[in-house]
């Protein structure tokens, strides 16, 4: 049997994990529903799959990346990570205090556990009381030692499939999206979720990003398309009337378009339905938080 092929920066691969606190074998997140339903932490609504990962790319820890690029396809791999290697250390001042009005501004009642965003930060309250509420925006995992039982399922080689797999990782979803590469350009055919999400004009820089080293281009080319909804057609009066007939069903590709990719409950602001491209912040996680985890990086 062939050895597997040496991967590294660059590489785009899908993963399954398990990962738990050190110090207590806690499971803080998974990509398999098996493992979610033994910790107790299942969530219907939680997409369970392997996770695309474009290695080099800063979207994971680094020492778990250093582990994937070392990984047997199909075996099971288990690193432990320090928390200087991981989310870096607690940093008492990103612990600050709002009062009570600051929530009711924004329509969110504040309450112990729940994660909130104030500004451009996603932050944890602590405490709720005397018309003050005290948020933590240190990242949910610093100061933790951590430890990932992976498995690497597949190495993409394939173009089209590396291009699905980036729009993945970035909006959460590759349904509907249709992608055309040649040697100069890359035109992806945009579905309707991406008319109507707010979070896709940033996401979609990420995603050029990401497409121009993928396919060594300069032009990345978005396409909407908008159809009109078919007219009634003028009635035939010389002909006899048919009875009346059900509405054609929608095509799968139609239905495809309109339903919403799944996303955790966990990843809703608190009252408010979630949001395809919504970050997974709300629990901790492999991927690196940028906004939060930089904050501690620099502690």
């Amino acid at each position: 049997m062939a050895e597997d092929k040496k991967i590294g920066k660059g590489d785009l691969v899908y993963i399954d994990y398990d990962a738990f606190f050190a110090d207590n074998n806690k499971l803080f997140d998974t990509t398999m529903a098996d493992s979610a339903k033994e910790a107790g932490s299942f969530d219907e609504n939680f997409d369970y799959s392997p996770l695309p990962v474009l290695l080099g790319s800063g979207q994971l820890f680094e020492a778990l990346e250093n582990a994937i690029e070392c990984a047997k396809t199909g075996k099971v791999t288990e690193v432990r990570i320090s928390s200087a290697d991981a989310a870096g250390a607690r940093d008492p001042k990103l612990i600050e205090t709002y009062q009570m009005k600051e929530f009711h501004k924004q329509d969110i009642n504040p309450l112990p556990g729940i994660e909130v965003r104030l500004g451009n930060r996603r932050g944890t309250v602590m405490y709720v009381g005397a018309g003050r509420v005290k948020v933590d925006f240190n990242n949910p995992l610093a100061g933790k030692d951590l430890v990932y039982k992976f498995t690497l399922r597949e190495v993409v080689n394939d173009t089209v499939e590396k291009a699905k797999a980036i729009v993945k990782m970035t909006v959460g979803t590759s349904d509907g999206f249709e992608f055309n590469i040649t040697s100069d350009k890359v035109s992806v055919i945009l579905p309707d979720l991406t008319k109507f999400d707010q979070n896709w004009p940033v996401a979609r820089f990420r995603v050029v990003s990401d497409l121009r080293k993928l396919a060594d281009v300069d032009t990345i080319e978005f396409i909407e398309v908008w159809s009109a909804s078919e007219k009634n057609k003028p009635k035939d009066e010389e002909k006899p009337k048919k009875a009346a007939v059900k509405p054609k069903a929608e095509t799968k590709a139609e239905a495809k378009a309109a339903v919403k990719p799944k996303v955790s409950k966990k990843d809703a602001p608190a009252k408010a339905p979630a949001k395809p491209m919504q970050e997974a912040a709300k629990k901790p996680s492999a991927r690196v938080p940028a906004d939060r985890n930089a904050a501690n990086k620099k502690s």
